[in-house]
């Protein structure tokens, strides 16, 4: 019997880059609703509602309840590495929407690119996030059987609370507060308009950090993986694959590493797959040390705050 070859991690690390300007309205209208029974479409899974931790056996995720033209809540992974908002077309057909007169938009994954086609919507509303008539690409899979992908677009004036322990998402427009005792504050800014990225240390090498959590898995660049080598931190390593929202497939490398350091935060993720990932190309990222910070991290904390106002992340551990 041959080899099977190395394994597959499916990371749905989606929408880190999108081109929007590439969109033009649909000019479409949606079509009578559907009959009541579908509303099933709401996943009503057993578990946490919207928000879990990442454990052993695991991954953590971030679902924030959205109503759509006024219909709702329906579940969208936040994904803080998105520019903008997608559906999956399940929702977008629940909703009354066709596909076959769409424009199409270019949607640049981990993996690679591909056009997809977009709906224009009424709104969408999200907490005290509200968007008028926004234009959204259609992917066949949010993972995790959520319906869509709520990204940043509409966010840059507000702060979004995750509460681990208590299975909570809140969005409100940010009042610039501070931190609350037992958090620690890391100030980021914007890479390419939306992008969250801050400083932090794996072993003893300066990475840049971008805040993925669209992302079930961190991922770093070959920048870090040969600063680590270089420095004797480049443990066993294990051939792998991973396939992004576009279906491309790459060849990675899961490599034990340091935990991510944030100040005096040490998030232990084990093993980070490291991959000469388009996306890396696309953010011209190649050459620095940097790390997609996924919720394989993210989901470890107890709380985690983004302010986008004042560019702050305030976090607070399991421990605290």
């Amino acid at each position: 019997m041959g080899s099977m070859g190395p394994p597959r991690i499916l990371l749905f690390l989606l929408l880190l880059a999108l081109q929007p300007r590439e969109a033009l309205a649909a000019g479409q209208e949606p079509s009578a609703a559907p009959p009541d029974e579908l509303d099933e479409i709401v996943v009503q899974g057993r578990g946490p509602r919207f928000v879990a931790p990442t454990t052993r056996d695991s991954i953590g995720r971030i679902w924030a309840p959205a109503y759509i033209d006024g219909r709702g809540p329906f579940r969208l992974v936040l994904d803080t590495g998105a520019s903008q908002s997608v559906v999956t077309a399940e929702l977008a057909s629940y909703l009354g929407y066709t596909l076959d007169q769409s424009q199409p938009m270019l949607l640049h994954g981990v993996t690679g690119s591909v056009r997809v086609p977009t709906i224009r919507v009424k709104s969408l509303t999200v907490g005290e996030m509200e968007l008028d008539g926004p234009v959204l690409p259609i992917v066949p899979d949010a993972m995790g059987g959520a319906e869509g992908i709520l990204g940043t677009a509409g966010l840059l004036d507000k702060r979004i609370r995750i509460d681990f322990r208590h299975d909570r998402i809140t969005i409100t427009y940010s009042h610039a507060e501070h931190a609350g005792g037992g958090f620690t504050t890391i100030p980021f800014h914007f890479l390419r308009g939306r992008l969250i990225v801050f400083d932090a240390t794996i072993g003893h090498i300066r990475a840049k950090a971008i805040l993925d959590s669209g992302g079930q898995t961190t991922v770093g660049n070959f920048a870090l993986r040969d600063a680590l080598e270089r420095h004797r931190l480049h443990v066993k390593s294990t051939p792998s694959q991973i396939v992004g929202a576009t279906r491309d497939v790459q060849d990675a490398e899961n490599i034990s590493t340091p935990p991510i350091e944030l100040g005096p935060i040490s998030i232990n993720t084990t093993t980070l797959a490291y991959v000469d990932a388009h996306i890396f190309s696309l953010w011209h990222l190649t050459d620095e040390p940097t790390v997609l910070v996924g919720m394989d991290a993210i989901g470890r904390l107890d709380t985690l705050i983004i302010d986008f106002r004042r560019r702050e992340l305030q976090l607070r551990t399991a421990d605290d």
